[in-house]
């Protein structure tokens, strides 16, 4: 029997858009703040999800579908993968450990990369096409550089899935592609993919009941060099909210008069 995992990478997000930096530290004040499932992260559950009842629904395919949802972060970080085995992953996975903190995108797909490895056999991974905090979009295709796996990004729908075959179709910068790749594979969705679907209340008890193993870097065997803010090629040095400056002038005279003095200030000002 022919055993496909499909993997969801998630992340918590603050859920609010009024953020606040606390001058000194030059961080995010989380404090107060409720964390959610980054947004764009919930069509690649639905999707991943729905991949699994539609191979289930196959009567030529002859195998055994399961979704693992993964995320680094905090222990509160728990959260939102018991959200996501409300909706139908079937489990999930949490990696934490104080070495991850402080992570860029390429140390945290490395942290991701070695997570799936030690899973064995993914054959598909999903991202959602970014979060609302970073907002960069490049775990994804990092993480498939680190895995040598293909990686499409902007997918609106899969088309066909099979056992070793993924084809899909992408939203381009004014039109759609269709590619067709081999598995396994990466990929990261819009939200024009779907409908996230709310949690049932069947879904609801099994989550609360389920125990969600912790991997720390010990559990990874993955050096401290490599993770956190030792494996990270960029750091944040300042995060600030641009001071807005409203200077008025107002000009008068004639509309000649007005015309010269305006050109003569834009002009100054090149």
């Amino acid at each position: 029997m022919i055993k496909i995992k499909i993997a969801v990478c998630i992340k918590q997000v603050p859920g609010t858009t009024e953020i606040k930096i606390d001058p000194e530290t030059n961080t995010l004040v989380r404090q107060g703040i409720e964390n959610i499932i980054n947004p764009f992260d919930t069509y690649a559950i639905e999707e991943a999800v729905r991949l699994k009842e539609r191979l289930d629904l196959d009567e030529s395919f002859d195998g055994e579908v399961e979704v693992i949802a993964i995320t680094m972060g905090p222990p509160q970080a728990e959260d939102i993968l018991k959200e996501a085995i409300s909706v139908g992953v079937d489990s999930a996975i949490l990696l934490s450990d104080r070495a991850f903190a402080g992570a860029d995108t390429w140390a945290t797909a490395a942290t991701l990369s070695r997570a799936l490895e030690k899973t064995g056999d993914v054959g598909l991974v999903i991202f959602g096409k970014q979060t609302l905090d970073g907002d960069t979009g490049q775990v994804g295709p990092e993480l498939a550089h680190k895995m040598n796996i293909p990686f499409i990004g902007y997918v609106s729908e899969i088309k066909e899935i099979s056992k070793n075959k993924i084809k899909v179709k992408r939203l381009a910068e004014d039109s759609y592609e269709i590619f067709e790749t081999r598995l396994p594979a990466a990929i990261s969705v819009i939200k024009d993919i779907n409908t996230p679907r709310v949690p049932s209340l069947r879904g609801k008890m099994k989550a609360k009941k389920t125990d969600i193993p912790v991997w720390t870097i010990k559990e990874l065997d993955i050096s401290p060099e490599e993770v956190g803010l030792a494996g990270s090629y960029t750091q944040v040095v300042k995060i600030f909210i641009p001071k807005m400056v409203h200077d008025v002038k107002m000009i008068e005279g004639t509309p000649e008069e007005q015309v010269e003095e305006l050109f003569g200030e834009l002009k100054r000002n090149k």
